[in-house]
């Protein structure tokens, strides 16, 4: 199973080597990571996608928080949270498919951020179901380079889990 991580860290010069080089030591993998300046100054937010049991998870926790810059680690995955990832995909795109590919674009509300004779770039964003399904749908087509940030999540502060709610 996947989980995701999110960690507050103090915003020091080397904190995402010394977090790397733990996962290093240990063999644990990373799926995707995201870091960027939280609501505190001085403070960074890192979100990771990381697979593996519960047991496995927990002890990644255990050993993240022996870090000295690390100030709070959270499992996040069974939480109501708002999840977001941003693509850019560049496809081959001759005019005789073009119109295909903007239709789904636009289907997706994808943006074209690039217009060449024989390329298209778009960015995508949403939750990791939305960017698995257009990538499917453009799978079709000659993707020439994807580039992705790695999924960003962050709890709901009305506690509504939509997933739950979509099931009812």
């Amino acid at each position: 199973m996947k989980h995701t991580i999110s960690v507050l860290v103090a915003d020091e010069f080397g904190v995402l080597t010394r977090i790397s080089g733990l996962f290093a030591r240990r063999g644990f993998s990373i799926d995707s990571i995201a870091i960027g300046a939280s609501e505190e100054l001085g403070i960074s937010r890192i979100t990771m996608v990381l697979p593996g049991s519960k047991n496995l998870i927990q002890q990644i926790i255990n050993q993240l928080y022996k870090l000295i810059n690390v100030i709070e680690v959270k499992d996040i995955t069974h939480l109501p949270c708002i999840e977001r990832e941003l693509v850019l995909l560049k496809i081959k795109a001759p005019s005789s498919i073009r119109p295909k590919i903007i239709q789904i674009a636009d289907i997706f509300r994808a943006k074209i951020v690039d217009f060449a004779h024989e390329a298209l770039i778009l960015e995508i964003t949403g939750d990791p179901g939305k960017i698995v399904a257009i990538e499917k749908l453009l799978s079709e087509f000659d993707i020439l380079e994807i580039s992705r940030t790695g999924k960003i999540s962050l709890i709901r502060e009305s506690h509504v889990n939509t997933i739950f709610l979509r099931n009812q």
